[in-house]
């Protein structure tokens, strides 16, 4: 193992450790966290960490601000935001998986890197517009009907919470250009993070309300989404 390789084992190892410590992680969904740091960091280098990272922090920055409220509401996450594997997996599997295929099939670097960012950015747009809706929101809708509907419920939207979630988007569109360079792909990014927010929202008006599917498959389901149309990118 060379020196580089080695710090970043360190860093790994020190975060999964500091996510245990403060709880901000269950051990489980720790160890999973670092697998998933792990396989971008042998498919994308550090940049791959960094994404990961930056939705990390983000998420977590938006999960703990106004807590009070949320939980008045009925709306805070369970354990004051402690993710479990499964939340990990259902947010961070199909980047993980595209740093895999990096790894694997280095020719198609460049799909890759846009699968990767694409699916953070959905996760990313997906936990800022909920979380930081629910505190800035004034006025939300259900995504199928367009009529006002109860702020908290699946698949109730709100200007302020799509107008976050477009933040998250462009939070990992410019760690992408600053690891990589500007070019016209990065607005796929943006526009991948945008729809798979919204069609988080769809599936949970649509089937989570109804029971059908559960929370953590509708996240898989929206980054898996957004990863596809970071791949559509670069075909098209």
């Amino acid at each position: 193992m060379n020196i580089p390789d080695l710090i970043v084992l360190v860093f790994i190892v020190a975060s999964v450790a500091a996510t245990i410590i403060f709880r901000k992680l269950t051990i489980a969904g720790a160890f999973t966290g670092g697998l998933m740091a792990a396989l971008l960091y042998k498919g994308l280098g550090v940049t791959g960490i960094v994404l990961l990272g930056a939705f990390f922090v983000a998420g977590t920055l938006a999960t703990s601000l106004g807590r009070r409220k949320k939980e008045r509401l009925g709306i805070a996450e369970k354990n004051k935001g402690q993710r479990t594997a499964s939340q990990v997996l259902a947010n961070g599997g199909v980047a993980a998986l595209a740093g895999l295929l990096a790894w694997i099939f280095p020719q198609h670097i460049i799909a890759w890197r846009l699968a990767t960012a694409a699916s953070l950015a959905s996760a990313s747009a997906d936990t800022l517009s909920s979380e930081l809706g629910s505190i800035y929101g004034k006025n939300f809708y259900n995504i199928l009907t367009f009529k006002k509907d109860t702020c908290g419920l699946d698949g109730v939207i709100s200007l302020e919470g799509t107008l976050w979630g477009i933040a998250g988007s462009l939070l990992i569109a410019f760690i992408y250009i600053a690891a990589y360079g500007y070019h016209s792909l990065v607005w796929w990014i943006v526009l991948a993070g945008f729809i798979g927010n919204m069609t988080d929202s769809l599936l949970g008006a649509a089937l989570e309300r109804k029971g059908w599917i559960k929370n953590d498959q509708v996240n898989f389901l929206n980054t898996l989404v957004a990863g596809l149309i970071g791949l559509l990118g670069f075909v098209v």
